[in-house]
């Protein structure tokens, strides 16, 4: 049995079905079967309180109904009833020990889930505007997005993973017209930076080094003929749309640069300004219109403090409230221009046309305040058909001896991500980005992401592992390659796995599928770094107790049953490792330098 768990839960539905026939299947879906503390047992069930309005029964007496049906099972060991109808199971050794051969058999697809049945998913994430080198910011989004499209592919969803690239717009100007100094510059203007910045509109907001290098390209590209007399800074239309797209395709290379280092790789890469050059807008606001949804209105007054500058002005509002929001939304702005709020529907009409049942947007955890707006355009446009959901992510911290650091020279006021990754590496700020829940501020500890100790996660889980293959590489020199095979390990005789700490391990490694089924259900990917972590310790104390008790040895002389049953349990457990890890998007070490 490859889920233990969800063999052990169809035996307490057919023993329910036996106890109170015709349940209905609405109620039955809400019966769980989890693990317990083991002083009560292996596993408990909610069953009898779940089924007992259902079956017009209390719950203690449904429990015993259920506990007497279940101890017909050859798998269960001893049943009892506890508390208000909690119905508590041991199972059977050697139910348990088939984990191991289970594991062996079908290797990293073990935990492997059909929860989403194929589900159409899109998971946008980073989505950073191209206007300077990707942050520690957009790094948490980046981790956090990644492992749970991973996750959730695991778990049997069709997962697409995509990146929105927000090419229009203000800021974009902005950046065009900082890339336009940096191109001045490297020309030999004579015109002095302060004399430049009068004429841009706003100011000149991006002063980061990292546009030199683009300046220098422009420059090397088309020498001095973006400044000659007739393409000057009074005449931007002369040569703006020429360097906004140099600079956006350079930015957008660093920044796939920054992601490959990090280990992400989007399937898709979605342009803002193609979407609007193309019309979606007005045609999903025309559309929203046709559907009674677009009015002409006057918002309330901001909340709290209204800004001295506030005036009542007629606008066009889109009917949010109908969908759950607590205020009309505005889709055009005073001088006629579409919002972003706009464009994003468009965009996320443009995911719906593409066939996504879920979509799901990992966002900044100052976004929170925008999901109400954009789950009710989703449903607006999809017509309920389509499910928005959202994951914020906090910000993150970073710490160098109880001090916060700021690395980056090339980036300006900000951590860059590829400082940070030269610093600790790409498994260290994976997996250390995955230890705390996403909507929960976190400090990330230069110092701990580079020890060699149990309070570094990364190390102790990729340790955990490593001690693994060491094991095995170590048996390969006394047994023949054959034996070693997962399928021959997986005929081994486990009957001497008795010890309390065996039996932790293989109890930890049954957990996995239902570990992955509840984190994919609940879209919390940090939820697999906290079983990884656990199950090193596991078997870390393994490790340790053989120490001290020769008979609890991975390798022994003279006992090779004893042997082949302990090696089949290391080499289960440096399979569950793999696969978690690979879900984390972390690299399963051989060994440890």
């Amino acid at each position: 049995m490859t889920d233990l768990f969800a063999a052990i839960r169809q035996s307490v539905l057919a023993a329910v079905n036996e106890a109170v026939p015709g349940v209905p299947g609405e109620v039955l879906a809400r019966v769980e079967v989890s693990p317990t503390n083991v002083a009560h047992g292996d596993m408990a069930t909610n069953a009898a309180m779940v089924c007992a309005k259902a079956a017009r029964q209390p719950p203690v007496k449904l429990a015993a109904a259920i506990a007497e049906a279940l101890r017909a099972s050859s798998d269960i060991a001893e049943v009892t009833v506890a508390g208000p109808g909690f119905i508590n199971l041991r199972l059977q050794p050697e139910v348990f020990r088939a984990v191991v051969p289970a594991i062996l058999t079908v290797g990293e697809s073990y935990g492997d889930s059909t929860t989403g049945e194929g589900t159409s998913v899109n998971v946008e994430y980073i989505s950073a505007n191209p206007t300077g080198p990707m942050t520690v910011a957009h790094a948490r989004g980046a981790v956090v997005g990644d492992a749970l499209a991973n996750l959730l592919a695991k778990a049997g969803y069709g997962v697409t993973k995509e990146y929105y690239i927000n090419d229009s717009g203000a800021q974009v100007m902005a950046l065009a017209w900082a890339a336009y100094w940096r191109y001045l510059e490297a020309i030999g203007t004579t015109m002095t930076r302060e004399t430049f910045a009068e004429t841009v509109p706003g100011g000149l907001q991006y002063g980061g080094d990292y546009l030199v290098p683009i300046g220098r390209a422009l420059a090397d590209n088309h020498g001095a003929t973006l400044a000659t007399p007739d393409k000057t800074v009074e005449a931007p239309e002369l040569w703006f749309d020429t360097v906004r797209d140099f600079t956006i395709d350079a930015m957008m290379r660093d920044i796939r640069d920054d992601l490959a280092m990090l280990g992400v790789e989007q399937d898709v890469f979605s342009s803002e300004r193609a979407l609007v050059d193309t019309g979606a807008t007005d045609a999903i606001i025309a559309r929203l219109h046709a559907d009674g949804l677009i009015y002409e209105g006057v918002l309330e007054p901001p909340k709290g403090k209204t800004p001295d500058d506030w005036e009542p002005r007629p606008q066009t509002l889109f009917r949010s409230t109908k969908f759950g929001d607590d205020v009309d939304r505005p889709l055009r702005k005073s001088d006629g221009g579409n919002t972003y709020f706009a464009n994003d529907i468009a965009y996320h009409a443009d995911k719906i046309a593409r066939g996504f049942d879920i979509l799901i947007d990992v966002l900044g955890a100052d976004h929170g305040g925008y999901v109400p707006r954009m789950r009710a355009a989703v449903r607006a446009i999809s017509h309920d058909k389509t499910r928005f959901e959202s994951v914020l992510c906090q910000i993150v911290h970073i710490m160098r001896g109880g001090e916060l650091v700021k690395m980056s020279k090339r980036a300006g006021t900000y951590v860059a991500l590829r400082d940070l990754l030269e610093e600790v590496g790409r498994d260290a700020v994976r997996f250390i980005m995955l230890t705390r829940k996403a909507d929960a501020q976190m400090e990330f500890d230069l110092d701990q992401a580079v020890a060699q100790t149990r309070e570094n996660p990364v190390f102790y889980v990729q340790y955990a592992h490593a001690r693994c293959r060491s094991v095995l590489r170590g048996a390969a020199e006394t047994i023949p390659a054959g034996e070693l095979t997962h399928a021959s390990l997986a005929e081994a005789d486990l009957d001497s796995l008795t010890d309390e700490a065996d039996t932790a391990l293989i109890r930890r490694l049954s957990t996995w599928p239902r570990t992955v089924e509840a984190a994919a259900l609940a879209r919390e990917p940090h939820r697999i770094a906290f079983f990884l972590y656990d199950l090193a310790g596991d078997f870390h104390m393994l490790w340790n107790r053989g120490r001290d008790d020769s008979t609890l040895r991975f390798l022994q002389t003279g006992r090779p049953v004893e042997t082949k049953a302990r090696l089949a349990l290391v080499a289960a457990t440096a399979v569950v490792i793999r696969s978690g890890l690979r879900v984390m998007g972390v690299e399963p070490v051989e060994e440890m330098r």
